[in-house]
């Protein structure tokens, strides 16, 4: 365990490297930041952390700079996440409130996301399995053509035209509506199959039988399907002002950025709700290690529906980007249990 002083020391490199982008020596340490220590006391503090391999030097007569477990003790050790100033908690919301519609919600967040953060930000859609039914609408295109439409409790809409075996007059369309709705409204995807399994027999025309197996059928295909796995991704240019921060050549990063399933299975690390950091060599992919995500849950209520994070250098401002993250999950969790 490192004592309190070179924790403070550790935090004071973070600081200045990540203000600064250049190597951070014991002088400028001891000028910049109450110490409360001699410069020599600094730099024997200074030696033990980098032969303890929180700090490295990058090159000869050059001062030191964190490593990837230097920042993970530094993350870890965080009393707090940086506030976010009452400007920008009310350019959140503005930007937000104005959304008509889901992917206005995703396609703003990210947006917002890259800037507030100078990252690259990443959005997953909030998953269907996760979801809970709001509404089915049932419309007659034709005497024997209809048209689902199914509404989940984060706003999604998933629309399906349904061919069925007989005409279907407006009275039980508007019967299995009703018997529909009563069944699943509120109620977890998971949850439907067996809440309308036996509603067909409830039915006393055997051509309505017919109509009401098919209906049924469409609406378990659409709870199932795996279209839920969607990401929006922006800001990929902010990468650019970082050049110097990944050691060969930023195309790897991109590349990396370029996968869906890469993305997928880093937001998938966060817990259901909670902050996560990945830091460098953390990230089992080797394009992204160097690189550190900051992810965190969003969702209506307590129960968290999707991720939503950022990909950056790992000199990056941890606690201006943790609570950009978390500030903005929070606005977005808001708008989805509203709408």
């Amino acid at each position: 365990m490192l004592s309190e002083r070179r924790l403070e020391v550790l935090r004071a490199i973070v600081q200045d490297y990540v203000g600064t982008e250049e190597p951070v020596g014991s002088k400028a340490l001891t000028e910049r930041h109450r110490l409360g220590v001699s410069p020599a006391t600094v730099r024997n503090d200074m030696a033990v952390l980098e032969e303890e391999g929180y700090i490295a030097q990058p090159h000869t007569s050059a001062g030191r700079i964190p490593t990837d477990k230097g920042y993970r003790l530094f993350v870890d050790r965080l009393a707090g996440v940086k506030p976010l100033s009452t400007p920008e908690r009310r350019a959140i919301h503005n930007f937000l409130d104005g959304a008509v519609d889901l992917d206005d919600v995703v396609g703003r967040t990210v947006r917002l996301l890259a800037q507030l953060t100078r990252q690259v930000a990443v959005v997953q859609y909030p998953s269907l399995t996760r979801s809970t039914v709001r509404h089915v609408e049932l419309l007659s295109l034709a005497p024997a053509r209809l048209m689902l439409v199914l509404i989940t409790d984060t706003g999604r809409v998933e629309q399906r035209v349904i061919d069925c075996p007989a005409p279907f007059g407006e009275t039980s369309l508007a019967d299995l509506r009703a018997r529909l709705n009563s069944r699943v409204v509120g109620r977890r995807f998971a949850d439907v199959p067996q809440l309308v399994q036996d509603l067909p027999e409830s039915f006393e025309e055997i051509e309505d039988r017919g109509t009401v197996t098919t209906v049924l059928a469409t609406l378990l295909e659409t709870l199932v399907e795996e279209q839920e796995e969607r990401l929006m991704i922006g800001g990929t240019a902010n990468l650019t002002r970082f050049g110097h921060d990944f050691p060969l050549t930023i195309r790897p990063v991109l590349e990396a950025l370029e996968e869906q399933v890469v993305l997928l299975k880093l937001l998938g690390e966060a817990k259901e709700s909670g902050m996560t950091v990945r830091i460098g060599h953390e990230i089992a992919h080797e394009g992204l290690t160097s690189t550190s995500v900051v992810s965190v849950g969003y969702g209506s209520g307590g129960e968290a529906v999707a991720k939503l994070g950022v990909v950056g250098p790992t000199r990056m401002d941890y606690p201006g980007t943790m609570g950009a993250v978390r500030a903005v999950a929070r606005y977005v969790g808001q708008i989805l249990a509203e709408s």
